[in-house]
């Protein structure tokens, strides 16, 4: 499998020219890389103005595999800036110590070719190096770009990408990938210091302004010959590029000619991780900036802010793909119950106000916000009895919600990364009563749900005043709870909390609530045993499914089947809109319009405009002699979110179809047997030709729950991607 690096963007301080000139201070050889002894010049060619330079170079490094063995330590602080170069090192190392036999006998050097294309007009150097020697073996390929910060014209901002494919290496292919990129990430910030070693050596020698290019007198510039091309976009498209900066402020780069930045990607600037994000190694900075740029390609455009990424990535071990996979199961859930609606439309009952013992006080040593629970007050069975399960879970859904957002409230305030809270749980009361089964389900299925859709969000939980029936329920739930989260929790029996390395270890005196023998005074309820008269007889003990609120429906398709909706439209003109999520494998979406009359569809069966019909597809029907396509098919991908809307022409019945779509050729029964099952959530919606008047903002549905966490959202006009 072929490994993947890409970096955020790091930031100098120094304006582009003067960082150009540093960097070419690196040639023809670099007294901080020993081993790189020179390089030819293969081309060298400059445009009639200046503005351009296009250089092509053979790199040579020396390769004498005795002096690699001993030195291998000491050459890996010098070697991520030709990374490629030491990818080559370690194979050779690895032959000769586990093979006992080196692929270079006879070989003083190994080379590889870089490309520079340096436009002083626009500012940015893109590089693009592969290795020359023994591709037989391995191919590694890096990119890197220096460009003006687009902030700060004076700064210079740098990024790189880079790939490794072993090809052939004695059936250690995959380690020996997995082992060099780790080698490399580990080393990567070394590029960064020969800059700055070449920049102070400019100091030193008085140069410390390089000035712009400035075309030349009475020269005019000849007219591209694909204008487009020019414009760095795709088709005329000007290529879109956002980056965000250390202050938090996402810009938007455009016009970018490299081939080397693909369009409509996601930057992150090294100095803005540090400050809203934290700590990051390299590689997990990398991962990082995959996981974005997947979800950019994925969502359109409806991206979770990085702080959700990252939560997701921990909880995944920062392995790309199945964080991937977590958080667009968590985005669908949120989509179909409208979580992100919650802290506006939520509505506390009174039950609530008055008996939960629950609520937000100041915050720990850390900084982190803390949430008092009186669990060993709280009335389990009584809160069922008169709000459900399910108003419980919504419940514990707005306190999650509220803990995000404090979160970032707390990292903007001080000025550091804050992306946890604090639960401390006192169980003083606790006792047989909290072990009613039908409430320790119902604890058993919101601890699931949180853990699924709020990763990695608990920074401590401190439980204290534990009696000897804890151990019990302990015992119960402890295998539902993630065992990283786990490793967070911290018990005291009795009134241990009081003593050395209690409460005071973990939170100022000054915030230790009363409850507990501090000063603060806290407001939220004592709780205690719910009155019996506000039972609600129509609610059982586990209450409502969360699922019957959604306005989304699901569908699965298996090979070679579809999935209709058949939508009726009373006047021409009527907009039909739709909004979709492919949970599972492909799906091909189209319109169609119903040419034929339904025999079956008697007047009084007929619902209102835009009522989903009962009815089925008739596989003899013709395309042309009984339905015509409106929208073409469009093939979607799992993981995607797709909204759209189609103007109708005619009165008459309108389809929209799902079909299972397969991208290879299925050769026996048994991948057909095995072939994935498709999964779909839809939801439609008819805006009236009498409500909808022509305009194009009526077009996008007000229902489409777009996830909270996304930081700017996209609705388009079908055929919609």
């Amino acid at each position: 499998m072929v490994q993947k690096y890409q970096s955020p963007v790091r930031v100098y301080k120094y304006p582009f020219e003067l960082v150009m000139e540093a960097y070419e201070r690196r040639f023809p050889t670099c007294p901080l890389i020993p081993v790189f002894v020179g390089c030819e010049v293969l081309s060298d060619e400059k445009t009639p103005d200046g503005s351009q330079r296009f250089t092509e170079r053979r790199c040579k490094l020396v390769v004498e595999a005795p002096y690699i063995i001993k030195k291998v330590r000491k050459l890996s602080l010098h070697l991520a800036t030709f990374w490629y170069v030491r990818v080559i090192m370690v194979i050779i190392i690895l032959s000769a110590y586990y093979l006992h036999q080196l692929p270079i006998i006879g070989t003083d050097y190994v080379f590889f070719i870089q490309k520079n294309d340096l436009n002083l007009k626009n500012r940015n150097l893109d590089i693009e190096a592969q290795n020359e020697s023994f591709t037989n073996r391995v191919t590694v390929l890096e990119k890197c770009r220096y460009f003006a910060h687009p902030e700060n014209p004076e700064w210079t901002c740098f990024e790189q990408s880079a790939t490794l494919d072993v090809k052939s290496f004695f059936g250690f292919e995959n380690t020996i990938e997995k082992l060099a990129m780790k080698q490399y990430v580990q080393n990567v910030s070394k590029g960064k210091e020969i800059i700055e070693h070449f920049i102070n050596v400019l100091k030193e020698e008085g140069i410390t302004h390089v000035p712009p290019w400035i075309p030349p007198e009475n020269y005019v510039e000849p007219l591209p010959s694909n204008i487009g091309d020019e414009l760095g976009g795709v088709n005329g498209k000007l290529a879109e590029v956002t980056i965000t900066t250390s202050a938090g402020n996402q810009l938007i780069r455009q016009g970018s000619s490299s081939s080397n930045t693909l369009p409509n990607t996601y930057h992150l600037e090294a100095d803005y991780i540090q400050r809203y994000l934290g700590e990051l190694t390299p590689i997990q900075e990398s991962q990082l900036v995959q996981l974005k740029n997947n979800f950019a390609h994925l969502q359109k455009g409806k991206i979770p802010n990085d702080p959700t990424l990252l939560r997701f990535l921990r909880a995944r071990d920062f392995n790309v793909e199945k964080a991937r996979e977590l958080l667009s199961q968590s985005l669908t859930w949120r989509k179909r119950h409208n979580v992100d609606q919650i802290l506006s439309s939520y509505e506390t009952p009174d039950v609530i106000k008055d008996y939960f013992p629950g609520g937000w006080h100041h915050h720990d040593k850390d900084d982190q916000p803390i949430y008092l629970l009186k669990l060993g007050q709280m009335d389990v069975k009584g809160l069922l009895k008169t709000i459900g399960e399910d108003s419980l879970l919504k419940l514990t859904m707005h306190v999650c919600e509220e803990g995000l957002k404090l979160t970032e409230k707390v990292t903007k305030d001080c000025g550091k990364p804050i992306s946890t809270w604090c639960l401390l749980v006192d169980l003083e009361g606790l006792n047989m009563r909290h072990l009613w089964r039908p409430g320790i389900k119902a604890l058993l299925r919101i601890i699931e749900i949180v853990e699924a859709n709020y990763p990695e969000t608990l920074g401590r939980v401190l439980i204290i005043r534990a009696p000897r029936v804890f151990p019990i329920l302990w015992t119960l739930i402890n295998k539902f709870i993630d065992e990283k989260t786990r490793s967070k929790f911290l018990f005291y029996g009795g009134n241990d909390y009081q003593a050395a390395g209690g409460l005071v270890d973990y939170i100022d005196e000054e915030f230790i609530p009363d409850f507990l023998g501090g000063p603060c005074k806290t407001k939220i309820p004592d709780g205690g045993i719910i009155p019996k008269h506000l039972y609600q007889a129509d609610i059982g003990h586990e209450g409502a499914c969360m699922t019957e609120d959604s306005i989304y429906s699901s569908a699965g398709l298996s090979r070679n089947q579809s999935h209709e909706v058949f939508v009726l439209i009373e006047a021409p003109g009527s907009v039909i809109t739709w909004d979709f999520d492919i949970i599972r494998h492909e799906v091909a979406f189209s319109v169609l319009y119903l040419k034929r009359v339904l025999p079956s569809l008697a007047e009084d069966e007929t619902e209102s405009t835009g009522t989903e019909q009962k009815l089925v597809f008739d596989k003899s029907w013709k395309e042309g002699t009984d339905y015509v396509v409106v929208e073409p098919s469009t093939v979607c991908h799992e993981g995607e979110s797709i909204q759209g809307s189609h103007v109708t022409a005619f009165s008459g019945m309108y389809i929209l179809s799902w079909r299972h779509h397969a991208s290879m050729v299925i050769d026996n029964i048994l991948d057909t047997i095995t072939n994935p099952k498709a999964e779909i959530m839809y939801y439609y919606e008819v805006l009236h030709s009498a409500d909808y008047k022509g305009s194009m903002s009526s077009l996008q549905s007000g229902h489409s729950g777009f996830s909270a966490l996304s930081q700017r959202s996209i609705a388009s006009v079908c055929p919609s991607r």
